[in-house]
């Protein structure tokens, strides 16, 4: 018979969602983002809890990846699925299956870069958490008092020999602009430049807790807790603030200070371009 098929029919094919979470977590419980072997990060705990929620293995991508012990007012990731979901369902129904310390904050749907992904393929027209972004910023916690919080114990760094905020700010200042940031690098580093445009680097004290609010186009690894141990040597006296222009200059990570704890750094914000209109949250607490 005229159009008979000789082949089981075809099934139509489900349309790919590309969607966007806002993710907060606390560093402390986790080693680091990048899923590893032993399950213990922050992206394993996210990829098992969407499985538990759609019953599928879902790869996640995030717009940078944090270090162990360091935090994320908001952590942006994307994955793509054909599953359907209204935005508030894949934000109570992924955060009933995190741990306290995890959260998702909101979600997203954009249109789904079917092509491929948009590193591979270069083209620009899909959203993805990390070639699209414009900017991070991040903030560093830190608590100038004599004796140490237990309070603050792993939510802010602490020292305590008194630091001038004001001669941090002139050390900071000379590191705004496009620079070779190696002084400031891990030995580890895999990025393939080390030359990033800071965009701003502000130093603010609220009392006994001191800001350090860095914002650039990306992040060496290391790169903002390096900068922070170097400001502090300024600030108690060791050295001067001229000092971090001539370290950076030399590109010699043995010059500057040694890498600062962990505990006070917070992704706080990746920027987009606004036609993507993320629901970015802005950060409420005030001493940020």
């Amino acid at each position: 018979m005229e159009g008979a098929s000789s082949g089981p029919a075809l099934r139509p094919l489900r349309s790919l969602h590309r969607i966007v979470l806002g993710i907060q977590y606390d560093g402390n419980s986790w080693q680091g983002w990048q899923t590893q072997p032993h399950g213990l990060t922050v992206q394993d705990k996210l990829e098992a809890a969407l499985k538990q929620f759609t019953l599928v293995d879902i790869d996640t991508t995030c717009a940078g990846r944090t270090d162990s012990g360091v935090h994320a007012l908001e952590q942006v990731v994307h994955f793509d699925t054909t599953i359907t979901r209204d935005k508030s369902s894949w934000v109570r129904g992924v955060n009933a299956f995190l741990p306290s310390s995890i959260a998702v904050r909101w979600a997203i749907e954009l249109p789904a870069d079917e092509g491929g992904d948009v590193a591979l393929n270069g083209r620009e027209d899909g959203f993805h958490a990390r070639f699209s972004a414009t900017a991070r910023t991040y903030h560093y916690m830190l608590y100038n008092h004599p004796v140490r919080s237990p309070l603050l114990a792993g939510k802010a760094g602490w020292t305590f020999r008194p630091l001038d905020v004001d001669l941090m700010q002139q050390a900071a200042n000379h590191l705004v602009g496009k620079h070779d940031f190696s002084t400031f690098r891990a030995v580890e580093c895999q990025a393939k430049s080390p030359v990033r445009t800071m965009e701003s680097l502000q130093v603010r004290r609220h009392g006994d807790m001191i800001v350090f609010t860095l914002k650039a186009n990306a992040f060496l690894h290391h790169m903002v807790r390096n900068i922070v141990g170097s400001l502090i040597f300024v600030g108690n006296g060791r050295q001067p603030p001229e000092w971090i222009a001539q370290i950076l200059a030399q590109q010699d990570r043995s010059l500057a200070a040694p890498t600062f704890m962990p505990d006070g750094l917070y992704l706080a914000k990746v920027d987009y371009p606004a036609r993507w209109s993320l629901p970015q949250e802005e950060a409420a607490w005030p001493w940020l």
